[in-house]
């Protein structure tokens, strides 16, 4: 006689990370049922809404995206370690959001080295983290998972080394438009408030004031690579002409997460950081 296999432990798992093989507890509590497909479906502008999971039974669930559900595993899964990285960890929150875009090659690189185990003191760790929540949002206008990915870096203090708070900056400076454009002033403000943490971290006098007089230079006269663009566009190199208007993005959302300059306001700002991202998705 063959045993019956009978997942016998429950956990919680984002929705989109839901998949075939996975035992799924129904929303009235009912008893796991086997998923044996899951299709993400959009929204009218292409944003991941729902997650359609088809149980063995032919029933269909409706997930929303970026909710929760139960699912049984085996104790001997769990014995053997083959079940998924535990739910809420930095790996398991960057194969979640991958998940949801399968298609995409670039996306499903990042996480496969992302997902051996992260290394916060790494730069290159740090930089694949980075240019995921960048890709999420830019190429595939997922702000909710481009935001997720951000906060594994937002909490990460300034520790002095500029090479690796570059990325960390870059994803504070992302998290501050993203929770802008939700509606979350308060939040948005706060992930500014990190990312400045740096231009105060110079403790002499002098060396703060010509740091300073040199920042708000910079803030004033941001290089945004218009010659770059330029030539890329009259040359008909759209792979190029992307490259540099991500780049250009990336010097917006620093200057937006700093509240403007002199020369460029924070509304003007966010006025160019939209017609930005329509320009790179019409590439």
């Amino acid at each position: 006689m063959i045993e019956s296999r009978k997942p016998t432990r429950v956990r919680r798992l984002n929705a989109e990370a839901v998949a075939a093989g996975h035992h799924i507890i129904g929303p009235a509590g009912t008893e796991a049922a086997e998923v044996v497909e899951t299709v993400i479906e959009t929204d009218d502008y292409g944003t991941p809404a729902v997650v359609v999971a088809t149980l063995d039974s032919g029933q269909t669930l409706r997930i929303a995206t970026g909710s929760q559900v139960q699912v049984a595993v085996d104790e001997r899964e769990v014995a053997a370690g083959s079940i998924p990285a535990q739910d809420g960890t930095p790996e398991a929150v960057i194969a979640h959001v991958v998940s949801v875009h399968p298609e995409s090659e670039h996306l499903q690189g990042i996480a496969e080295r992302l997902t051996r185990g992260m290394n916060f003191k790494s730069g290159s760790n740090l930089q694949d983290v980075h240019d995921l929540a960048l890709s999420l949002l830019v190429d595939f206008a997922d702000a909710a998972n481009a935001r997720r990915v951000c906060d594994l870096l937002t909490e990460l203090p300034f520790d002095g080394n500029f090479g690796r708070w570059k990325w960390i900056e870059g994803a504070l400076a992302l998290a501050s438009y993203l929770a802008f454009d939700d509606g979350d002033a308060d939040r948005a403000d706060a992930y500014s408030a990190s990312l400045r943490t740096a231009d105060d971290a110079e403790t002499d006098p002098l060396k703060a004031k010509l740091a300073a007089a040199v920042r708000q230079r910079q803030l004033n006269a941001p290089n945004l690579y218009d010659p770059e663009i330029n030539r890329a566009a009259a040359a008909g190199d759209t792979r190029a002409e992307k490259d540099w208007r991500v780049v250009r993005l990336t010097v917006l959302l620093y200057l937006r997460s700093h509240g403007g300059s002199e020369t460029l306001t924070a509304d003007e700002l966010a006025r160019r950081i939209h017609n930005e991202l329509v320009a790179i998705r019409a590439l």
